[in-house]
């Protein structure tokens, strides 16, 4: 073979094979790779919320509750860390944030976590291991339950509280999660109508009030309520709990930026100020109403404050987060100042605090959002965008009605099934011993 020859068999061979290396190139160039800082910070944010739970709330919850209540109240939280972790991973992601079905819930291709491994998924995260944000996730399923338990505290069986818990995370947080979030879901920015909930305004917080008010209507109240004084049986308990929820609630907030940058720092401080703000806030109200400022209101409205904040955090300026947590800390305190005359028997106030809270963040997060502080969010009323506080309004309203009546629903079918609620005697011995043959304090 003469070189000419070579030569041009060699441009043609060349000419044949250079297109597939240039689309293989170009392949490897746009695949989604792990960055090992925003995993880092993402790992960081999983273990910050997971201490919301335990020890955060289950401290702030067992310090409100009577002595006799404070060992059942705390294993009400740390179980939820047990049981939601594995339905997460059986079956309760896949529902989530499995591929959509019909806008309404994801698919059962990852049952058990099939699939989902130490790749991205551009879906949700480019940056990270699927596997992570999945877990990170798992933090919002397992508090999200928790936190209802304040409404029906001191009264509600054990086996009754795992089994309601576990049919509520699968029909009505894994679809409601979905909705918001999932790819495809109905409410949400991921393909749906626009709804802005940054870290879980309606998917956390409005669920679990509305879910909690549905509980406390349909259980009754505590025995002696309201004639008898139920005081806090340890403050420092709950200040305690509460300053844990504020440090992990930038895992919650900041790490919904699903990355270590510009956007997360921003939530983190939006949650800063919205929790400072509404602890004041709350604090100056009480002081004004009833004469003093208490050490529990002060905790309070800084809760208070970080629920409202939650929808918002990513799409908010410091000085609207603010206003925000200044406007939440009085709303709050009025609907729990509220409650007697309603009569109902919310123990802890979740409804003041979660389902008020997370509705007022939901709604201000339509006037407040600004393009300007996360483009892939929205302007809000006050930026010339009246239509997204509508937008916000549906996305409440349809949080309410779904998660209202599917509580109501499956808590009649628990009662039925293994009953609420303990019986009298056991109820005045206390959820401690009657439930766990245990007691919190030996005197």
């Amino acid at each position: 073979m003469t070189f000419r020859l070579r030569r041009v068999l060699l441009g043609l061979l060349g000419c044949a094979v250079a297109p597939f290396l240039i689309v293989g190139t170009a392949l490897a160039e746009e695949a989604p790779k792990v960055d090992t800082g925003d995993t880092a910070w993402m790992l960081v944010s999983t273990a910050l919320v997971l201490m919301m739970t335990a020890p955060g709330l289950a401290l702030f919850y067992a310090g409100l509750v009577r002595s006799k209540n404070g060992l059942a109240t705390i294993m009400q939280s740390f179980v939820m860390m047990a049981l939601i972790s594995v339905q997460w991973v059986l079956f309760g992601y896949t529902l989530a944030f499995g591929p959509d079905h019909g806008h309404v819930i994801g698919g059962l291709s990852w049952l058990g976590l099939v699939g989902v491994g130490a790749e991205p998924n551009p879906d949700y995260a480019a940056t990270i291991p699927h596997q992570c944000f999945m877990i990170y996730q798992a933090m919002f399923a397992i508090i999200t339950p928790a936190l209802m338990t304040g409404a029906f505290a001191e009264r509600m069986k054990f086996s009754a509280f795992l089994l309601f818990s576990l049919l509520w995370a699968t029909l009505v947080y894994d679809p409601l999660a979905h909705w918001v979030w999932g790819k495809g879901g109905w409410i949400g920015t991921n393909g749906g109508m626009g709804a802005l909930d940054f870290a879980g305004g309606t998917v956390v917080h409005i669920s679990s009030g509305i879910s909690a008010l549905a509980a406390a209507l349909l259980m009754g109240k505590r025995l002696g309520y309201p004639h008898e004084q139920m005081p806090p049986h340890n403050l420092p308990f709950a200040v305690m709990g509460a300053a844990m929820l504020w440090v992990g609630w930038f895992g919650f907030n900041a790490g919904s930026a699903l990355a270590a940058n510009g956007l997360a720092v921003s939530a983190f401080v939006a949650t800063n100020s919205g929790a400072a703000a509404a602890a004041l806030s709350w604090m100056g109200a009480e002081w004004m109403l009833r004469g003093k400022p208490t050490v529990l209101g002060a905790a309070t409205g800084a809760v208070a404050g970080l629920v409202a904040i939650t929808p918002a955090a990513g799409y908010v300026t410091p000085l609207s987060a603010l206003v925000i947590g200044g406007v939440a800390g009085v709303v709050c305190l009025l609907a729990c100042m509220l409650k007697p005359r309603l009569g109902y028997d919310d123990a802890l106030d979740v409804v003041g605090v979660h389902c008020v809270g997370g509705v007022t963040g939901a709604l201000l997060t339509g006037i407040f959002a600004s393009k300007a502080v996360n483009p892939a969010g929205a302007d809000g009323l006050l930026y010339g965008n009246p239509a997204q506080l509508l937008v916000q309004f549906g996305a409440v309203a349809s949080t309410l009605v779904f998660c209202f009546v599917g509580a109501f629903v499956l808590l009649k079918l628990v009662d039925a099934l293994v009953g609420l609620r303990v019986v009298e005697e056991d109820e005045v011995v206390g959820l401690d011993l009657s439930q766990h043959g245990e007691t919190a304090y030996t005197l």
